[in-house]
């Protein structure tokens, strides 16, 4: 079979070669930015199209957005669209996924604070009482069981830590190679044994704000949260305040809550307004879960291999129900 797909805006040149390089010989890859262009397009590949692009595709059956997540301006124009099917990458999912575990490991084994002291000469904490904690023998709640969630889990299983996670769809507790899966609905039980709690979730109206200070406090004394899904699923000030207070004993967070609005603010903007930057206790990352010197070539195969399904007439993967969000 064949197939045309549209890119109507300027990509990255490693991405387009990955891209034209994986693409097999009955897909045909239109780049030019002209409206035109889209006349015998069947799928659009394009993360925050216009009305004026998706229109431009008579036969257009098809949204691929060239990376992970759905855009909430894209959710609400393509709702208008109920037959056009829209995919999302997971090219991400397995730096992402090394990340967490990385920033987990770092925040329980207090690895900045020691760090940044043995750089100035101060062995102190060698002879002080540790604040490293073990992670073999206890449990790690995952919340989001996605392309992400299972690799961390069964990264923290190989760990020798007892693995439980939250997902949408598990109506009744399932297994899946030894990790015990839940329905949203088994939360506030699973919170006060997280002794690790890592968040992969997207961020959707049912999961903003997902954590505040009721669900913080039920998670046990000394627990270690991650976040590498979106900074507003969990509570800015409860957050900090459970930092701070040592109710927690660290945190690892790669998303939140305020970003630089323009290329000057890159280098003067805190990420939160509660001073995280003041506390020793927290591993702080600029957002940069799923990038790696890989990134490109890992999208550019990531889109080439759903473009090739679309015209061999197999299954797409990574369908986004609008719905829900993700």
């Amino acid at each position: 079979m064949a197939l045309t797909a549209w890119i109507p805006t300027k990509e990255d040149d490693a991405f387009l070669q990955h891209l034209r390089e994986a693409l097999d010989d009955g897909v045909t890859l239109r780049t030019d930015e002209s409206l035109d262009a889209g006349a015998d397009a069947e799928v659009l590949v394009r993360g925050v199209p216009t009305r004026e692009q998706v229109d431009a595709c008579p036969r257009l059956n098809r949204l691929l957005i060239p990376y992970a997540g759905l855009p909430e301006s894209t959710r609400t124009l393509m709702s208008g669209y109920p037959k056009v099917a829209v995919h999302n990458l997971h090219h991400n999912a397995a730096p992402t996924a090394e990340l967490a575990v990385t920033l987990l490991l770092a925040a329980a084994k207090d690895v900045v604070r020691l760090d940044t002291a043995l750089r100035g000469g101060d062995w102190s904490a060698r002879y002080a009482e540790p604040r490293a904690v073990t992670l073999a023998g206890r449990t790690a709640v995952i919340l989001g069981y996605g392309a992400i969630g299972r690799r961390v889990a069964h990264a923290l299983k190989a760990l020798g830590m007892r693995v439980k996670a939250v997902r949408r769809r598990t109506l009744e507790p399932e297994f899946d190679q030894g990790i015990e899966l839940y329905g949203p609905g088994m939360l506030e039980d699973l919170l006060p044994l997280a002794q690790a709690l890592v968040l992969s979730l997207p961020l959707t109206p049912a999961t903003t704000g997902l954590l505040g200070k009721a669900e913080i406090d039920r998670l046990p004394a000394g627990a270690v949260l991650v976040n590498v899904g979106r900074g507003a699923l969990v509570n800015e000030q409860a957050l900090y305040t459970a930092l701070r207070d040592r109710h927690l004993a660290g945190a690892g967070l790669d998303v939140w809550y305020r970003y630089p609005k323009t290329e000057e603010d890159r280098t003067r903007t805190q990420p939160a307004e509660a001073p995280f930057h003041e506390l020793d206790n927290v591993v702080m990352s600029p957002h940069r879960g799923g990038q790696t010197v890989e990134t490109e070539a890992l999208r550019g195969r990531g889109v080439a291999a759903l473009l090739n399904a679309a015209a061999a007439g197999d299954t797409v993967e990574n369908r986004v129900d609008l719905g829900a969000g993700y």
